[in-house]
């Protein structure tokens, strides 16, 4: 069926992101506000920055499920324009033949249109599986920290 990105995302900003402001201490300004998630997750992750640029400093985009989401390359070309968050790509190199090359892709065009900084991540001899994600994630949250 169709997805509900726009609902999601829409939630997480306007009712899950309030609710843990106002009910736990969090620093909820866009500088530590991050969004993370691998394949589908990490699909949603980038649309999230790329629709709500004023409320997320960043995204973790793990092993990206490009193929699935046809019309991402345009909400890149039409969206990072206005985007200066942070972003973290990873991909393992034993996803499938279009995984390492999508991502490129994309982080190209974002570093094309936007001020974002990036970071790069491929590992060749990772599969798509929790195991490579936790590899790589405390790599994601150290470079999140701004120095």
């Amino acid at each position: 069926g169709k997805g509900a990105g726009d609902e999601y995302v829409d939630f997480l900003v306007n009712n899950l992101k309030p609710y843990i402001d106002k009910y736990y201490r969090t620093l909820s300004n866009k500088k530590n506000t991050y969004i993370a998630g691998s394949s589908m997750g990490g699909l949603i992750s980038l649309y999230a920055v790329l629709k709500y640029p004023e409320v997320f400093g960043g995204a973790g985009i793990f092993s990206t499920a490009f193929w699935t989401a046809p019309g991402i390359d345009s909400a890149v070309i039409a969206r990072s324009k206005k985007m200066n968050s942070r972003l973290f790509f990873y991909a393992g190199g034993r996803e499938g033949d279009a995984m390492v090359p999508d991502m490129i892709r994309i982080e190209k065009e974002i570093k094309k249109n936007s001020v974002s900084p990036t970071k790069e991540i491929i590992d060749l001899e990772a599969q798509h599986n929790e195991a490579a994600w936790r590899k790589w994630f405390p790599s994601f949250y150290d470079w999140t920290i701004i120095k």
